[in-house]
């Protein structure tokens, strides 16, 4: 500290340190520059996104509203989901760290402190499977399945007795490695426990904490994570038919059993997804150990929760027509154009005789409990844009984009919180509806950047292998992408002549035509023109 304060008592190596830093923030979010005709748009994915996620999310782990420091397993995970194109290599490292914190019987550290290496072991369900998903997704964009042969240990400690939901302890680390492939196989296999609707069993809660006791028993079911483990599932096959082909003898066996054993639960899963947790008009979320169900039009509260329906859609689980009944009635309950919020579900809980865990104990309308979960929102937009609703997805994301609620003093009033970073929630009814919750330390900055690069704008990369999606409002006529791969630059131009929200029909590289509308990216110091209409 001494040190510090007897450097920067110099004005000149304040002016230096100032410089380094402005230009090490702008090498990093130069990475991506857009243009569209949404200005709000621009100000978030220019910059903002990129340093919230990166500050916040990554480094301190904190925010003003909520001070932690803690590492939490699916957290930091999915900070990372959005950085892909910033640099994937924050994706690898953080897999591997997280890797480190899975037990030898599969599950995972709920969260824990790098510095005290003490953490909580917890009966959440989703936690472990979200080292499988990020990793599909780091092989998916950067084609690198080396990553799935390093090596990490794993941690040991005693497992959590009968009635025991959490333990926080000093766990170490086991004498015992294992591969990636290993450490995501132990995941996904310890998912796989169905209760007795053919939905994976929830446990202490699922990716919403304050469902702490609709499984606590055993025996509640999660909708939203039969979704979410069954594209989890369903994304690890290619990645067991490569292993397939290099695989010999018993290890190539082994592989072609664990593939049919979950090509047979995936088959179960969606039929179970579509009859069982089907409502009518759209899907259910939970069973209770005690048979209730939450997310049904029978209720008084909570008649309809968005992740449900967001996620049949994103996973691709859901039949063809459920998707488009059961968005229609995510946004004629949860969307609330008023106080420009997408609720997570709706009525929140209160005075009813169902009692999911500490959820209740918010307010009505705050966090949760029937408040803009931001984290929710957006994915109700990715679910939005994969069914083509260009109109409508541009017109939510500028609607939960914070810069939106600031535009005016009374907005601004209202709102009561910085415009220039994502809320976590954003509070859904009475004299508080609209009104800011904690900011900063939010999970949503990464998803929101994600969605607006890869699921608005359509800059897709798979496997090094780049082609342009969009999904956007029929009146934008053009939006430009500036995108940085290595030391190459590609600028890409989208024109939209007709009015169009979705597709394209002309692909330019430099000036030629290229039939495929794909290219593969060169990381090669050159400069690309890429011309693309709709």
């Amino acid at each position: 500290a001494k040190d510090n304060a007897y450097q920067f008592s110099n004005l000149i190596n304040c002016i230096q340190a100032y410089e380094n830093t402005r230009k090490y923030w702008e090498k990093i979010v130069q990475k991506v520059q857009v243009e569209t005709p949404l200005e709000s748009f621009n100000i978030l994915l220019n910059g903002w996104l990129v340093y919230q996620t990166i500050t916040s999310r990554l480094w301190a782990r904190s925010g003003f509203y909520q001070s932690g420091g803690a590492y939490g397993f699916r957290d930091q995970l999915q900070d990372t989901i959005g950085l892909k194109y910033i640099d994937p290599e924050f994706m690898r490292l953080q897999i591997l760290k997280h890797s480190q914190h899975q037990f030898i019987e599969g599950d995972v550290e709920h969260w824990w402190h790098e510095e005290t290496k003490m953490g909580i072991r917890t009966k959440f369900s989703d936690d472990l499977l979200w080292l499988a998903y990020v990793t599909e997704e780091y092989i998916l964009f950067t084609g690198d399945m080396s990553i799935l042969e390093e090596k990490t240990p794993y941690l040991q400690g005693n497992i959590l007795e009968e009635g025991e939901d959490e333990r926080y302890d000093h766990y170490i680390k086991a004498n015992i490695q294992g591969t990636i492939y290993e450490h995501c196989i132990r995941a996904i296999e310890k998912s796989l426990s169905f209760g007795e609707n053919g939905l994976p069993k929830i446990g202490t809660g699922d990716w919403n904490d304050g469902f702490s006791n609709v499984g606590s028993k055993g025996k509640g079911e999660s909708v939203w994570l039969g979704f979410f483990q069954y594209m989890v599932l369903k994304r690890w096959l290619p990645i067991l038919e490569k292993r397939i082909e290099q695989a010999e003898g018993q290890e190539k066996e082994l592989e072609i059993q664990r593939k049919q054993k979950y090509e047979s639960i995936l088959e179960s899963l969606k039929k179970a997804l579509n009859t069982n947790a089907w409502d009518g008009r759209w899907y259910k979320r939970a069973f209770t150990d005690s048979g209730d169900i939450l997310g049904t039009i029978q209720n008084e509260e909570c008649k309809i929760d968005s992740i449900s329906q967001s996620w049949s859609v994103i996973s691709g689980a859901g039949d063809n027509d459920k998707k488009f009944i059961c968005m229609e009635s995510l946004e004629n309950h949860l969307v609330d154009k008023e106080n420009g919020i997408i609720k997570l579900l709706d009525p929140p809980f209160e005075k009813s005789k169902l009692e999911p865990g500490y959820i209740k104990a918010y307010l009505p309308g705050t966090r949760e409990n029937g408040g803009q979960y931001t984290h929710g929102a957006i994915w109700a937009i990715i679910a939005m844009a994969k069914l083509g609703f260009g109109d409508k997805v541009v017109e939510w994301y500028r609607m939960i984009n914070p810069i939106e609620h600031a535009r005016t003093k009374e907005a601004a009033q209202k709102y009561k919180v910085e415009p220039y970073v994502i809320a976590a929630d954003i509070y859904g009814s009475g004299n508080l509806a609209g009104r800011g919750g904690w900011t900063w330390y939010t999970g949503s900055s990464s998803w929101m950047l994600d969605t607006g690069i890869e699921y608005i704008l359509g800059l897709k990369i798979e496997k090094e292998i780049l082609t342009i999606e969009p999904c956007i409002a029929h009146n934008w006529k053009e939006y430009t992408i500036h995108y940085r791969y290595g030391d190459s630059l590609y600028h890409i131009k989208v024109q939209n002549p007709d009015g169009k929200t979705t597709g394209i029909s002309s692909f330019k590289l430099n000036g030629r035509e290229i039939e495929e509308k794909q290219i593969h990216l060169q990381n090669d110091g050159k400069i690309y023109e890429i011309e693309v209409s709709m």
